[in-house]
C-alpha cells in the first residue's frame, strides 16, 4: 500500500512539473487590409506537429511545451506568416496574389495574369511532365478548355490531332499555330516536355489577332527554359515504359469461320451437312477443320512495345550571361515489328547582356529522327481465312497458307523482305538583338531559321503484302528539304502617367517558306541487300520526279494596351497581312480586334464582401484570316500526257492539269465574339473561368468539284460559311490543405456546336462530299439500320423488296419505298462535349495524381462492326448473325451468292456511338526528404510510377474509340517507371 501511494505522489508531482513547464499562447488572426477575422487558419509550432486552428472570431489558443519558438500561420489565399511566440499575439495576414501576378506570355510580349483581356490558358512546365508522352500536346489532353486533342493511332511517333474551338474550314488546315520562343515551328513533337518553361494557348480573336492570318485557328506558344545566374543547376529526367494494346477485338476463330461459311452455303442450298464440306472448302482447309488447326494472326503480330526517354539539362550563368543546355534521347518501339522511332535532340539557349542598352541571345535546337515504319499488317490478318498454320514443320514461313490466294500476314517481317526507313534532321535557330535606349522603350529583332531535311527509303520484295500480286520488287528513294525563314522586328513602349498605363507594340515581319522534294523509283532490284540504293540497277519501272514550292507572308501589326487604375483594361490590335498564295488584288487583308476587361474585384464596393476573392469580366471581338491553301492555287498548270501521231511515232504533249487556277482567290475570314468571366471565391479556394464564344467564318477556301464537261476536275474557291459557338469552363479547387495533406482538383468542360451555314449554293447540301447545312463538317450520312427483317415480317419485307434475314432500315419519309431520300445524318464525328478532372493528392513526400478524361457525343465508323463477309470468302468479326433457327436483329443472314458490297445496306453496320470516358493517367510519386539529399549534394529526387490510358469505358467493346473506328495501329496503354533528379 505504501508503494502504491509513493507511485501516486511521484506521478502527481511529475504531472505538476510538466504543467509548470507548459505555456499557453492566445491570439487573433485578421485580414491585414480589412481587419476582418480569418476562420480556420492553421497555427503550428515550427518544426513540430503541435498546432490548432482559429475559431469563428479568428481567435486561437495553443498549449506549447515552453515560451520559446516560432508559430507559423498559413491560410489558403494568404501569404504565410511566421512570428515568435508571445502571450497575446495579434497576427495580420496579407492576401497572396501570386496567381494573379503570374506572368503570361502573349503575342510579342508578356502580361500579368490580372491584366489579361483575352481568352488565354497557361500551363506550367511541371504540369506538362505529369504524363510521359512522345508529343507534349498529348500530355495536356482534356486539360485545356476549348482545345480538342486526340491521338491519331498507336504507331511509334503517331501524330497528335489538335483543334481549338472546332473546325472552321472545310478543306483548309484547321490546326493551331505553334510559336516556339517567338518563332513559328511546325513540328511540336521535336520539343521535349522537360525543356518547356510554360505553354500558353490563345483562343479568342483579340489574343490571336496579333498573329493575323497565322492565328486564325488558335495559337499555342511554347517558351523553353533559360539559364539562371548563380550556381549551375543540373537536372536528369528519365523514364521507361512498357506499352500494350489498349483493347483489340478478335476476329472469328477457325470453328466460328467454318460455321459462317457453312451457313452462307446452306442459304444457297450448296451445303447441308459436314459431308458437303469438300464442296465449299479446299482439301487443305478440310484437313485443318478435321484436325482443328487454325491461327489467330493478330496474336502473332501484336507484341508489347517499349518507350524510354533520357534527358539531361544544365542551367547556369552569371548576372550578364545565362545558358541553358539539354540533351535528350527518346526511343519508342511500337506494337509491331519494324515499327520503331529513335529521336536525338540537343538544345542550347544563350542570353547575353552586353551593356545597359544592348542584349543579345539565341535559342537553338537540333533534332534527328531514325524511324522505321510499315504498312499495318492487321488488315491482312483480319481477312485471311484462319484455317491454316503460318509455319511448316521446319519452322519456315508458308507464304501462301493452304495454297490460298491470300499472302501470309507475317510476310513483311521476314529477313530482307521489307524496309521503310526515315532519316530526318531539323535545325532550329532563333537569334535576337534587343535594344532599350530609353526607359519603357525597347526594340527587338528576331531572326529565325528552320532547316528540315528528310530521306525516306522504301524497299518491298515481291514476297510482301503490298507486292504479293506483283512479279518483282520495288524500291523508292524520296528526299525532301524545307527552309523556313522568319524575320520579325518588334518595337514596344510602356508608359505610366498617374493612374493611366499605356503599352504600345508595333511589329513588321517577313516569313518565307521554301520546299523541294524528289522521288525516285525502280522495280526489280538485283540484290535485296541493296534495298533502295543503286536504283540504276533496277530492271524496270524507273521513275523520277522532282518538285518545288515557295510562299511568302509580309505583315505589319500594331497593338495598344490601356489600363486605368488596374481596373479598366482595353486592348486594340490591327494587323495587315500580304500572302503570295492569293490572287493579285486580294493578297492583302486587314485584321482588327478589340478587347476590354473590368476588374470588379478591385472596386471599393467589393472590399466589404468576403465571398469573392477576385472577379473580372472580359469581352472581345476580332477578325482573323486564313490562307491555308497550297501555293499556286491561283494558277492553272500543264501536265505531260502520252500522245502519238500513229502506232509508231510518239511526241511530247501537254494538257491542262486536274485543278484549274482561280484568279479571284482571297482570304478566308473568321469573326469571333468572346465573353468571359474569371473569379475566385472563399479566399481563392475555388478558381473559376468561363467563356462563351461565337465564330462566323465566310469565304471558305474550298476545293470544289467541277462538272466533267469543264475538262478539269477541281478549283479552289471562296465559297461557303461555317459557324462555331460554345462554352468553356475551367475550375481549380483546393479541397484540403492541413497536417501535411493536400488535395487539389482541376476540372475542365468544353461544349462546341460546329455547323455549316452555307455552301456553293447557299441552301443546297453537297451530298457527294458529305457536307450538310446545319451540321458539322464531318458527319455520317446513310440509311438508319433499325434491325433485321424477321420471319413474321416477311409480308412487310416483301413490299420493300426484301426478305427475312436482310438488313432493315428506316423508311424516313414513310413513302413505302426505300431510296436515297431515306438517308439521314446519323451522327457527327466531333464530340458534343468533352472534359476532364484531375485530382492531385499530396501527403508529406508522397504525391498521387489521377486524371479522368471524357469525350461524349461523337460517332465512329467501326471497322470491326463492319467486318462482316456474308459470303465467307474472308474472315469476319464474331457477331450474332440471323438464321432461320436463330433470329436476331444484329447481323444479316450469311449468303454465299451475295457479295459483301452487294449486300443491301451493309455499310450501316459500322456506325456506332463512340462516346468514351477513360482514366487517362494515374501517377504515384515519392520525393526523398531534403535532409537525406543534402548529404549527397542533390537538391531534389523524385521517383514515380505511372499508368497511362489504363481503362476506357464505352459502348464499343474491346476497342478505344479515340482511334476513330479504324482497326489499324490500335491505341496503347502504358506502364511507366521514372526518375527526376536535380543537383
Amino acid at each position: 500500500m505504501k508503494k502504491l501511494l509513493m507511485i501516486y505522489w511521484l506521478l502527481l508531482a511529475s504531472t505538476g512539473f510538466a504543467l509548470a513547464q507548459s505555456h499557453v499562447v492566445k491570439g487573433k488572426v485578421t485580414d491585414a487590409s480589412t481587419g476582418d477575422p480569418l476562420v480556420m487558419v492553421n497555427v503550428q509550432l515550427k518544426g513540430t506537429s503541435t498546432g490548432t486552428r482559429t475559431d469563428a472570431s479568428g481567435n486561437f489558443s495553443l498549449t506549447l511545451p515552453s515560451d520559446k519558438g516560432e508559430l507559423v500561420f498559413s491560410y489558403l489565399g494568404y501569404q504565410a506568416v511566421t512570428q515568435g511566440v508571445n502571450d497575446n499575439m495579434n497576427v495580420k495576414m496579407e492576401k497572396d496574389n501570386k496567381q494573379l501576378d503570374e506572368v503570361v506570355v502573349i503575342g510579342y510580349g508578356e502580361v500579368k495574369k490580372r491584366d489579361l483581356t483575352g481568352a488565354v490558358v497557361s500551363v506550367k512546365g511541371e504540369e506538362l511532365k505529369k504524363v510521359p508522352s512522345t508529343n507534349v500536346m498529348e500530355s495536356v489532353q482534356g486539360k485545356l478548355p476549348g482545345v480538342d486533342i486526340t491521338k491519331s493511332n498507336g504507331a511509334a511517333g503517331a501524330k497528335i490531332n489538335v483543334t481549338v474551338r472546332g473546325n472552321r474550314s472545310i478543306r483548309a488546315d484547321n490546326g493551331p499555330l505553334y510559336i516556339v520562343d517567338g518563332v513559328q515551328y511546325e513540328n511540336i513533337q521535336d520539343i521535349s516536355p522537360n525543356d518547356i518553361q510554360s505553354m500558353e494557348v490563345l483562343k479568342d480573336a483579340s489574343s490571336t489577332a496579333i498573329y493575323g492570318s497565322r492565328g486564325a485557328n488558335g495559337v499555342i506558344i511554347i517558351t523553353t527554359k533559360k539559364g539562371v545566374s548563380g550556381k549551375p543547376r543540373v537536372s536528369v529526367n528519365s523514364y521507361v515504359g512498357k506499352s500494350q494494346v489498349a483493347g483489340y477485338p478478335a476476329m472469328d476463330t477457325g470453328p466460328q469461320y467454318v460455321a459462317l461459311k457453312r451457313e452462307a452455303n446452306h442459304t444457297t442450298g450448296r451445303w447441308n451437312s459436314v459431308a458437303d464440306d469438300p464442296l465449299i472448302f479446299n482439301a487443305s482447309e478440310v484437313t485443318a477443320i478435321q484436325n482443328n488447326l487454325w491461327t489467330n494472326y493478330a496474336d502473332l503480330l501484336i507484341h508489347d512495345g517499349l518507350q524510354q526517354d533520357y534527358q539531361v539539362g544544365v542551367s547556369g550563368g552569371s548576372e550578364k550571361t545565362k545558358v541553358y543546355l539539354s540533351l535528350d534521347y527518346f526511343n519508342e518501339k511500337g506494337l509491331f515489328k519494324l515499327d520503331q522511332l529513335k529521336r536525338y535532340s540537343g538544345r542550347l539557349n544563350i542570353d547575353q547582356i552586353v551593356n545597359s542598352v544592348l542584349k543579345v541571345g539565341m535559342q537553338s535546337q537540333i533534332t534527328y529522327y531514325d524511324q522505321n515504319t510499315r504498312p499495318d499488317p492487321l488488315n491482312q490478318a483480319n481477312k485471311i481465312v484462319p484455317l491454316n498454320l503460318p509455319y511448316d514443320d521446319k519452322g519456315q514461313l508458308i507464304l501462301f497458307p493452304n495454297s490460298g490466294s491470300m499472302i501470309n500476314p507475317l510476310a513483311d517481317e521476314q529477313p530482307n523482305a521489307y524496309q521503310n526507313n526515315f532519316h530526318i534532321t531539323r535545325t532550329f535557330l532563333n537569334a535576337y538583338v534587343e535594344l532599350t535606349p530609353l526607359k519603357g522603350l525597347s526594340f527587338r529583332s528576331n531572326f529565325g531559321v528552320t532547316l528540315d531535311n528528310s530521306r525516306n527509303g522504301i524497299y518491298a520484295s515481291k514476297n510482301t503484302i503490298g507486292r504479293s500480286t506483283a512479279s518483282s520488287s520495288r524500291s523508292q528513294y524520296n528526299t525532301g528539304s524545307k527552309r523556313y525563314i522568319s524575320w520579325e522586328n518588334v518595337l514596344t513602349y510602356q508608359k505610366t502617367i498617374k493612374d493611366h498605363s499605356f503599352g504600345a507594340t508595333a511589329v513588321a515581319s517577313l516569313l518565307s517558306d521554301q520546299r523541294d522534294s524528289s522521288f525516285l523509283q525502280g522495280e526489280g532490284q538485283l540484290l535485296p541487300s541493296q534495298l533502295y540504293y543503286a536504283l540504276a540497277n533496277n530492271v524496270s519501272g524507273i521513275a523520277v520526279r522532282t518538285s518545288y514550292m515557295a510562299s511568302k507572308l509580309i505583315s505589319f501589326t500594331g497593338r495598344l494596351n490601356y489600363n486605368y487604375k488596374g481596373k479598366y483594361l482595353l486592348s486594340l490590335t490591327g494587323r495587315s497581312d500580304g500572302s503570295s498564295k492569293l490572287a493579285p488584288g486580294n493578297k492583302w487583308a486587314f485584321f482588327p480586334s478589340v478587347a476590354g476587361a473590368w476588374r470588379i474585384g478591385d472596386e471599393e464596393f467589393m472590399h466589404k464582401q468576403h465571398f469573392f476573392s477576385d472577379l473580372k469580366l472580359r469581352a472581345s471581338y476580332g477578325i482573323a484570316g486564313n490562307d491555308a491553301v497550297s501555293p499556286y492555287s491561283t494558277a492553272s498548270y500543264l501536265s505531260k500526257i502520252p500522245f502519238s501521231y500513229d502506232d509508231t511515232n510518239s511526241a511530247l504533249a501537254y494538257g491542262i492539269g486536274n485543278q484549274i487556277g482561280n484568279k479571284n482567290l482571297k482570304w478566308e475570314l473568321s469573326a469571333t465574339t468572346d465573353i468571359g468571366v474569371d473569379f475566385s471565391i472563399l479566399h481563392q479556394r475555388i478558381g473559376f473561368t468561363a467563356d462563351y464564344y461565337d465564330t462566323h467564318t465566310k469565304d471558305l477556301l474550298l476545293q470544289r468539284t467541277l462538272p466533267t464537261s469543264s475538262g478539269v476536275g477541281t478549283v479552289v474557291q471562296n465559297i461557303g460559311k461555317t459557324r462555331n459557338r460554345g462554352i468553356e469552363i475551367g475550375i481549380n479547387t483546393a479541397n484540403i490543405n492541413t497536417h501535411g495533406f493536400s488535395w487539389t482538383s482541376n476540372i475542365t468542360f468544353s461544349k462546341n456546336k460546329e455547323e455549316i451555314v452555307a455552301l456553293a449554293d447557299a441552301n443546297t447540301n453537297d451530298v457527294a462530299n458529305g457536307w450538310f447545312i446545319g451540321y458539322p463538317v464531318k458527319v455520317f450520312y446513310d440509311y438508319q439500320k433499325i434491325g433485321i427483317w424477321q420471319s413474321k415480317e416477311a409480308d412487310q419485307a416483301t413490299k420493300f423488296g426484301y426478305k427475312p434475314g436482310d438488313i432493315k432500315v428506316r423508311d424516313v419519309d414513310n413513302s413505302g419505298v426505300l431510296n436515297t431520300a431515306d438517308r439521314i445524318v446519323l451522327g457527327k464525328q466531333v464530340p458534343t462535349w468533352s472534359g476532364g478532372i484531375s485530382n492531385t493528392f499530396k501527403y508529406h513526400n508522397f504525391d498521387l495524381d489521377v486524371y479522368v478524361f471524357a469525350r461524349i457525343g461523337q460517332w465512329i465508323n467501326s471497322e470491326y462492326a463492319a467486318k462482316y463477309d456474308p459470303q465467307g470468302l474472308e474472315n469476319s468479326a464474331n457477331f450474332n448473325y440471323w438464321t432461320p433457327d436463330r433470329e436476331t436483329n444484329d447481323y444479316p443472314r450469311p449468303n454465299a451468292s451475295v457479295s459483301k458490297d452487294g449486300t443491301p445496306f451493309i455499310k450501316t453496320l459500322g456506325y456506332k456511338d463512340g462516346s468514351f470516358v477513360k482514366i487517362r493517367n494515374i501517377s504515384l510519386g515519392y520525393s526523398l526528404p531534403s535532409g537525406i539529399l543534402k548529404r549527397s549534394h542533390i537538391s531534389n529526387l523524385r521517383v514515380y510510377v505511372t499508368g497511362k490510358n489504363l481503362f476506357t469505358f464505352s459502348k464499343v467493346k474491346d476497342y478505344d474509340p479515340e482511334r476513330g473506328g479504324d482497326l489499324s495501329n490500335p491505341l496503347t496503354k502504358m506502364y511507366v517507371a521514372g526518375l527526376n533528379v536535380e543537383f
